[in-house]
């Protein structure tokens, strides 16, 4: 099989490449690993920046996000004491929209056939070749058989684990990385929110979120030690545990219910650098991971892909390779931004274990500053909607 562009990973950000390169007349495949029902399967992130919210536009994909998601004018930082009310509506003109990402997905892998986009599930043992040259090819296994894709470019948009950054030597990469001593345990039930907003909370007990994918399912998370498993937490005790951490007045508006989904996952910030090595382009979770408490790890990944489907339609429909040499420059400055915003947020409401009086000192002060300036209020107010592409 022949094409201009392979895309490897059917998530998020494979499919919206995929996408988005169609509409430009684009000729692509994407490759991915596991069936349909496992990729929807997978319980992640639900607040969307403008850069997201408008690709799906692009796209004309977004009835149905604009019909069910929840568009948040603000987000809260709890202390302990109070709630910090951060109103980006006001501060900074703009929103995000809470919309689970299983859902994106859904959409986006609803409309791959009328869109005439190419989707091959359960495709086993997919390999780069030749990825320094002008003509790489993947391969693959299906059905015990092995198939062969030439392509021009290659996009690996399969995430932390997948195959594609590891086909650039090491000679070449450079990683930089934070493993962080705790993980999120997090439980998604079909209970309101207990908040029209969401609340990051820091409590001397520890971290807690309160988030939420409908006016009926919510997604609540406190942070744990490594060492813990997700069957040390029963139902009863996460729910009592998140009604401490967030306090009083979030308490009082909590609504228990049973489990739909309950696990640990644990944060690091990583970056891969370059994401561009001669015709293969790296996107998403596979150049880059940020802890979820700045909400970025899909919005970087739809960032990624503006910047890609830019630079490769640029290559094939006006014979102009500008965008394909800039692409690692460009999305790696964007991709550092975010990481220091997530970085910063995570570090401001977390009681890290090496930490003492003075930390905690500088994490109350923080807090107090925000909460009584505008200019720091607006400048997490910016990199919370999503800083300009």
């Amino acid at each position: 099989m022949k094409t201009q562009v392979c895309i490897i990973g059917a998530g998020p950000a494979g499919l919206l490449l995929g996408h988005l390169l169609r509409a430009e007349g684009v000729d692509c495949v994407v490759l991915e690993r596991q069936t349909p029902d496992y990729v929807l399967g997978r319980i992640r992130a639900g607040v969307l920046e403008t850069i997201t919210v408008s690709l799906m536009e692009r796209l004309g994909l977004d009835a149905r996000m604009k019909a069910e998601g929840l568009w948040h004018d603000g987000v809260n930082l709890a202390d302990g004491e109070r709630l910090i009310h951060i109103d980006m509506a006001d501060l900074v003109g703009n929103r995000v929209m809470v919309y689970g990402q299983t859902e994106l997905t859904r959409d986006l892998m609803d409309a791959a056939p009328e869109r005439d986009l190419e989707v091959i599930y359960e495709a086993a043992d997919v390999a780069l070749h030749d990825v320094e040259s002008d003509a790489p090819y993947v391969t693959y296994t299906s059905d015990g058989t092995q198939h062969r894709i030439d392509a021009r470019f290659i996009a690996g948009c399969d995430g932390f684990h997948g195959p594609s950054r590891k086909a650039i030597p090491a000679s070449v990469g450079q990683e930089f990385e934070r493993v962080y001593p705790f993980g999120w345990l997090g439980i998604l039930a079909d209970v309101p929110p207990c908040n029209h907003e969401l609340i990051y909370a820091n409590h001397e007990r520890g971290f807690a979120l309160a988030s939420m994918r409908s006016n009926t399912r919510s997604r609540y998370y406190v942070d744990v030690p490594l060492t813990d498993k997700v069957e040390d937490w029963s139902d009863d005790r996460l729910w009592d545990e998140l009604a401490i951490r967030l306090g009083p007045d979030a308490a009082a508006h909590i609504t228990r219910g049973p489990a739909i989904e309950k696990s640990i996952a644990p944060l690091r910030s990583f970056v891969f650098a370059p994401m561009r090595h001669g015709s293969l382009l790296l996107c998403g979770d596979s150049a880059h991971i940020v802890p979820p408490t700045g909400a970025k790890g899909l919005n970087l990944a739809a960032s990624d892909v503006h910047y890609a489907a830019a630079a490769l339609t640029g290559f094939f429909n006006k014979s102009s390779n500008e965008g394909i040499v800039a692409y690692s420059d460009t999305a790696l400055a964007r991709v550092w931004k975010s990481e220091r915003f997530s970085w910063t947020l995570t570090k401001l409401m977390h009681r890290f274990p090496e930490d003492g009086p003075f930390e905690r000192a500088m994490q109350v002060a923080e807090l107090d500053y925000i909460a009584t300036s505008r200019a720091a209020q607006t400048s997490i107010a910016e990199n919370y909607v999503g800083l300009p592409v």
